[in-house]
């Protein structure tokens, strides 16, 4: 059972572990690290083309430059590497496939060094033809990014189609398709879009790699998770894991965009070219945008029948995910996708197919809800839409639909536990409160509408059954511990979390737990990666599996000091005590390093506590997508009241209202941190962000100047936040993940919002105000023409 009682830090608003070190300018960076003895700098030259044969590559001049100590191309280590399926280069081999991808890399004294050697260097290519669309990408077979798919590595998760671009296809079936139809009153059916979008995290990408002469490496990089990097790196240079070392230092944003594996390999294999020097790689913003990692773009179609009573009967979808030029995380993200296609109902009949598509733009990776937000985009548009055709207010539609705890079947075809949590109070939470605070004033002119919106959605996190965290404690001599475990902090503040579940199991006051923001893969204890709102969960259970184990040691040494039976001994405010004799005490920091009786014989020892948690799914049927594919779903609900001007397409969110069921905040100031800053940047995807391409698929808008993110004058007037607490058994303290789901509403209901203010349907992003205003010329001519003879007359 889930701990009711009282506690000392869980449920309380601890300030952060981190915070001093952030604030103060004394955090460390990978960017900051320039200390390593006798280190080179790296440059590399890309591709000017997005589908090209490499000719020639000629180097000679460059290396006649003084300073140059190295210059690695393709076919110096050509190594296929991949996270999911093995399609990538380390540098471009015998052609390119997108514009932006390294082909030849420098190791110099300096970078300038190594800038003027790019310059000297010469390539020829064969130009191709690319294909960029990835709906005509889906169905080619004449222009493929891949040609030698079949021969590539590939997890048995997914399922590349070889002499195609499609890299994965998931499927997922439930009921009868056609039957469900059949008893539908009405079908709507309607395509959706979202665009490619950048991470646009604050320190853009830096790799140190140091390929040592005694055959290890080591590896310094703004990594979100070390030891998925050091397995790739064995994998990839054939080296056993145990010689290889990854340092993560404090991350300056990630929001998986340093997921996986980056440019790592790129200075391992230059550090080994160089004479085993290490070497540097630090991006700059447009090398950012151009060469690193970026977020899939999706297009979807959906049909659903519903009768008129409001009850779907039948939804059928095809996504189609743009991945661009390797699978990467992006395989994964359509997987995840796909089997929460229909997001939080129960739908007896359902059709989803979710394909992963190469094209010629730069490749796609994870991003902060890992496909929910573009799927929930689809879903809970496609809900209002419905809601309004058959005359129901749209979250009583969507709570006569919605799962329902211990009742529901899900799409996987697995009942939804009992303890999963409630969409329906979310929905409920976030509804009332749009609804009893719309502005009542009129609009201070004709032509300013206001409008409310709302989406609800599901998430859970997207890792392979067999995915496991660990933890350990150590205590000092004091009493006090110290908290290993592998998770990164990149600014979500899970550490302080963890640090609290730490300090409550102990019975240690929190200034007592020390817990290090900077990982090391030798140091620290192994978890799988630092993604999909995962860490609380699992690193947070084998925390506090450790604090158990060691508090079984601590009371093993107590009960034979005290002479009293260890499950009758209460461990509180650094006090070993019998049940009701707090006089009979001992202290923690007389145990921990051993206890010495007053003859000076000693029992006991160092304590070490050591604790594991493993996820409990299963994997899928490749046919249906039928299985349990994930350890808990949080579900919650967001809405937004909106300001649009109809003459210029502008829209001001005044208010931001969200409600999550969370099981637990162990911290829940730190939850409304992620719920604001999971917004806004939400705020930002749907309103603002893009990236765009020329017809040969070079990138038009590669820097923050025309790539246009939120500023703060975007900033919604209010954040309203309900944290809801049904709390999950298996859970620490019953707390479900919350990161990523904090953006998942937003643009739907943004988009929902604007249809009830103005009727205005818009199913593309971003909803910038030259597209609201065109659309608005298009489907309300009348209310413009009407508007300005209002403005005529006044």
């Amino acid at each position: 059972m889930v701990n009711i009682f009282m506690t000392n830090y869980i449920g309380k608003s601890i300030p952060r572990k981190d915070a001093f070190d952030k604030v103060s300018g004394a955090a460390v960076y990978a960017f900051d690290i320039d200390n390593i003895p006798d280190m080179l700098f790296c440059k590399f030259l890309t591709s000017p083309h997005a589908h090209a044969r490499i000719v020639s590559i000629d180097t000679s001049s460059a290396e006649k430059i003084p300073g140059v100590a190295a210059i690695a191309t393709g076919k110096d280590w050509p190594v296929k590497i991949g996270l999911y399926a093995g399609d990538r280069d380390i540098l471009a081999v015998e052609k390119v496939v997108w514009i932006g991808q390294p082909v030849v890399a420098v190791a110099a004294q300096t970078e300038e060094i190594a800038e003027r050697a790019l310059e000297a260097i010469e390539i020829e290519y064969e130009i191709l033809p690319a294909i960029l669309d990835p709906v005509a990408a889906k169905d080619s077979n004449e222009i493929l990014v891949h040609e030698k798919m079949a021969e590539y590595g590939h997890s048995s998760a997914f399922n590349p189609v070889p002499g195609t671009n499609i890299a994965n296809l998931f499927k997922l079936r439930k009921g009868n398709i056609k039957d469900g139809f059949s008893k539908a009153d009405l079908v709507i059916e309607n395509t959706f879009r979202m665009p490619q979008v950048a991470h646009a995290y604050l320190e853009p990408i830096v790799s140190i790699g140091h390929y040592c002469s005694d055959g290890t490496i080591e590896v310094w990089s703004s990594a979100q998770s070390p030891f998925t990097v050091r397995y790739l790196l064995g994998v990839t240079f054939a080296v056993p894991i145990s010689n290889i070392t990854v340092y993560t230092p404090y991350i300056g944003g990630g929001f998986g965009g340093k997921a996986g594996l980056n440019f790592e390999p790129l200075v391992v294999l230059l550090s080994r070219k160089a004479g085993n020097r290490p070497i540097k790689l630090r991006l700059t913003r447009e090398e950012n945008f151009r060469s690193a990692p970026i977020r899939v773009g999706m297009m979807a179609h959906i049909k659903t029948g519903v009768t008129s009573d409001g009850r779907i009967t039948a939804e059928e979808i095809e996504y189609i995910w743009d991945s661009g030029a390797f699978a990467d995380y992006a395989v994964n993200v359509g997987r995840a996708a796909g089997y929460v296609s229909i997001g939080p109902y129960d739908i007896d009949n359902i059709k989803s197919d979710s394909y992963t598509i190469y094209t010629n733009k730069p490749y796609a990776t994870a991003f902060r809800g890992f496909g929910h937000m573009e799927l929930h985009w689809v879903i809970e548009r496609q809900r209002d839409f419905t809601a309004n055709k058959i005359g129901m207010d749209p979250v009583v539609f969507r709570k006569s639909n919605t799962l329902k705890p211990g009742k529901s079947v899900t799409a996987n075809q697995d009942r939804l536990r009992e303890d999963a949590g409630s969409i329906d109070q979310c929905l409920d939470k976030v509804w009332i409160d749009l609804r009893e605070n719309l502005s009542k004033t009129s609009p201070e002119k004709p032509w300013f509408f206001r409008g409310i919106g709302i989406a609800g959605f599901m998430k859970g996190p997207a890792q392979p059954p067999n995915s496991a965290s660990s933890a350990y404690v150590k205590f000092s001599e004091d009493g006090g511990i110290l908290v290993s475990v592998g998770t990164s902090e990149m600014g979500q503040g899970t550490i302080t979390s963890l640090a609290q579940i730490a300090a409550e199991e102990l019975g240690l006051p929190i200034e007592k737990v020390k817990i290090m923001g900077d990982r090391d893969t030798d140091r620290d204890a192994y978890t799988w990666q630092t993604v999909g709102s995962r860490s609380l969960f699992m690193d947070g259970n084998a925390v506090r599996d450790a604090c158990k184990d060691a508090k079984g040691q601590i009371f093993e040494i107590a009960s034979q000091v005290l002479r009293v039976p260890s499950e009758d001994l209460i461990l509180k405010n650094e006090l070993i005590f019998p049940k009701g004799e707090k006089w009979k005490h001992l202290s923690l920091a007389e145990l921990v390093m051993g206890y010495m009786y007053p003859t000076g014989e000693s029992i006991g020892g160092p304590i070490i506590g050591r604790g594991k948690y493993i996820a409990k799914m299963t994997m899928l049927d490749p046919e249906t997508g039928a299985g349990k594919p994930t350890i808990f779903e949080t579900f919650g609900a967001q809405g937004v009241e909106i300001k649009i001007n109809a003459l210029t397409g502008e829209i001001t969110i005044k208010r931001l209202v969200s409600a999550f069921d969370i099981g637990k905040a162990i911290n829940p100031e730190l939850c409304k941190s992620q719920i604001i800053g999971g917004g806004v940047m939400a705020l930002s995807i749907a309103m603002n962000e893009q990236l765009q391409y020329n017809e040969e698929g070079n990138l038009l808008n590669p820097n923050l100047v025309d790539y246009v993110i939120s500023r703060a004058a975007d900033i919604p007037e209010e954040f309203v936040s309900y944290l809801i607490e049904n709390p999950q058994e298996d859970g620490p303290y019953g707390a479900r993940g919350i990161g990523e789901l904090t953006m998942l509403g937003v643009p739907a209901a943004i988009g929902n919002a604007i249809f009830n203010a103005i009727s205005v349907q818009i199913n593309d992003l971003p909803l910038s105000p030259e597209k609201v205003w065109s659309e608005i010329q298009q489907q309300r001519p009348e209310l413009l023409a009407s508007l300005k003879q209002k403005i005529f007359e006044d």
